[in-house]
């Protein structure tokens, strides 16, 4: 797919609600959870330390912005990864820290 140059007001817009998706640390936590495969609100909870509660308003989020889906057995909803685009976006973020945690580690020590 190709991004219009200069971007039109809908795809700013939906570009930056996919950052937006990304702009809270939990929600980074949970995906980075669910890259093993997937799990339930508990099993998240428990995983990060966290309210079932609050992992249920952060998935909630993901599944409203298509990253990821739902899947209920019996008394449990099962979450999974479902736009692997996103392991692209964190890939990149990740490796953008990374430089520059180096490049300020070097300035330390140089």
């Amino acid at each position: 797919m190709t991004i219009p140059h200069p971007l039109t007001d809908d795809a700013a817009d939906l570009i930056a609600e996919r950052f937006r998706l990304l702009s809270e640390p939990m929600r980074v936590k949970l995906l980075d959870e669910l890259r093993d495969g997937e799990a339930n609100v508990h099993e998240l909870a428990g995983a990060l330390d966290t309210t079932p509660q609050n992992v249920s308003k952060h998935l909630g989020v993901l599944a409203r912005g298509g990253v990821v889906a739902r899947r209920k057995e019996g008394n449990f909803v099962y979450y999974r990864v479902i736009d692997c685009g996103i392991w692209e976006l964190c890939h990149l973020m990740c490796g953008g820290v990374e430089r520059q945690l180096e490049s300020l580690q070097a300035a330390l020590l140089g």
